[in-house]
């Protein structure tokens, strides 16, 4: 994991738990953060420091060497990747670019000049969604929609969620991970995956050519609720999450059960299709 660092950033993480390990924050000669067990600290040569005057200030060279190597060497490999703001690195670290994005007429042409890198990094956690499971699933698998702001675990909540429906049901699912993060742990030994494809050519290939009974996905955005129209349409269950923090945000009401979750991977609310409390 985070292999692909500059070598002077990996060498100040040497201290820190990866277990508790969530996202780092590089910027172009500014303090160097990560957020460690859900707080944001200041990363000094020789770990956490707490104040900014300590921190590693990261360079542009290291960002570039950072991103170079996280696109094995290759950046034209990642493209279509980069154009869409980010690359996945190989164990599945999500890695977010900021910098000067250049356009022609059919929308982002490249990516230049990247300044800063938001690297996401994943955690399988066992059992994280059991409690869900048992109270959603009880009586069958059924349409499911994970709402919370970024970084909250809904994707690492998704991913241990789609492993306890293999493992109990043998369902066959397909597992729609467009940017290659959801994939990034075990979803069980029936889980079929197709990765940095748009959702709704994973939906509409997938109902045709891998008869899937369940459907899985992150991060829906207003675009991609007729997709899951169309796989619930096909007698298709579907387990989603979405960036909302409300039942009330939801743009299209298409699935029986809303986990809301209050912080990090904490489970606030589990509503009903028509926005009622069930557990």
């Amino acid at each position: 994991m985070l292999d692909f660092l500059a070598p002077r950033l990996k060498s100040a993480l040497r201290s820190i738990n990866s277990n508790l390990l969530y996202e780092l924050r590089i910027r172009a000669d500014k303090p160097f953060r990560i957020n460690l067990n859900g707080v944001f600290r200041y990363l000094g040569e020789d770990g956490v420091t707490e104040t900014p005057e300590r921190a590693l200030i990261p360079t542009q060279s290291e960002i570039e060497e950072t991103l170079f190597a996280a696109s094995e060497y290759s950046v034209y490999a990642v493209e279509n990747q980069l154009k869409r703001g980010f690359v996945t690195g190989k164990e599945g670290e999500r890695i977010g670019v900021a910098g000067t994005f250049v356009y022609d007429g059919n929308g982002v042409l490249a990516v230049h000049s990247v300044t800063s890198l938001c690297i996401r990094i994943p955690h399988a956690i066992v059992g994280c969604s059991k409690d869900i499971f048992e109270k959603c699933f009880s009586g069958g698998v059924c349409s499911l929609l994970i709402l919370a702001p970024p970084g909250e675990g809904k994707t690492t909540i998704l991913r241990d969620l789609t492993r306890l429906v293999s493992s109990r049901t043998r369902l066959n699912i397909l597992v729609s991970d467009e940017r290659g993060e959801l994939s990034a742990g075990d979803l069980g030994e029936t889980s079929d995956v197709v990765r940095f494809a748009d959702k709704l050519t994973v939906f509409t290939a997938g109902i045709r050519a891998m008869r899937p009974d369940l459907i899985v996905t992150d991060e829906l955005l207003p675009e991609d609720y007729a997709a899951v129209r169309r796989a619930k349409e096909s007698g298709i269950h579907v387990l989603a999450s979405a960036h909302l923090k409300k039942y009330e945000d939801v743009p299209d009401k298409l699935f029986e059960r809303y986990v809301i979750l209050d912080g990090l991977g904490r489970v606030g609310k589990i509503l009903g299709s028509e926005g009622e409390d069930v557990a």
